[in-house]
């Protein structure tokens, strides 16, 4: 099952329908072609009502693929780092706790785009990647373009004792190492897709 982000209500794309089926949920839709299954996508991001939405059909990671032909699809990398204090980096954009994560740049791989964003967006270097956790989906408007973006999310260690510094120029206000017991505030006011990090990782919610 693949979870999609519109902010704080998700649509769920499932295979296994009678298995992932919550008993929440505020709109089901059968894939049968594309043209639908935009209409269905339309009216899910027009309604906020709509909290919890199912997508099923017989292949989970087909309809993903249809699902980035509704949007302009885009990638992203990211990374959740720990430092040799079990100290966590956490930044602070926009007055929501985020993980460093950037766009991908031509002909980037995943495991090079986060290790760049970490690298730029809070002066780090001395990054290695212990192993890949999770790929989050989410959607957002921009100039009239609605956009699909996936972002692909590595578990990294930091070699180094220096202190982060926030690239305020990606309205990033602050960024600091953060015990794993204080947690919980960031918990408290982050993205969904940001808890979906957490929890891959093993940090209790």
């Amino acid at each position: 099952m693949y979870k999609v982000f519109f902010k704080d209500r998700t649509l769920f794309l499932t295979d296994n329908l009678e298995h992932d089926l919550s008993q929440n949920f505020d709109a089901l839709h059968k894939y049968t072609s594309h043209h639908e299954l935009q209409q269905f996508v339309d009216a899910f991001e027009r309604n906020d009502h709509l909290k919890n939405g199912f997508v099923y059909g017989q292949n989970k990671d087909f309809l993903l693929d249809a699902l980035k032909k509704c949007y302009r699809f885009i990638t992203a990398a990211g990374g959740l780092v720990v430092n040799p204090q079990n100290e966590y980096l956490i930044i602070h954009r926009l007055g929501i706790y985020d993980l460093p994560k950037g766009k991908s740049e031509k002909g980037e791989t995943f495991r090079k785009t986060a290790l760049r964003e970490v690298e730029e967006e809070c002066g780090l270097d001395n990054l290695v990647i212990r192993h890949p956790l999770l790929s989050t989906y989410h959607t957002y408007e921009q100039k009239g373009v609605h956009y699909l973006k996936e972002t692909a999310w590595f578990f990294m260690d930091y070699f180094g004792f220096d202190q982060p510094i926030p690239q305020t120029e990606e309205n990033i206000s602050s960024a600091e190492w953060i015990k794993e017991e204080e947690l919980a505030k960031v918990y408290e006011s982050t993205y969904p897709s940001i808890l979906e990090v957490f929890d891959k990782a093993g940090l209790n919610l």
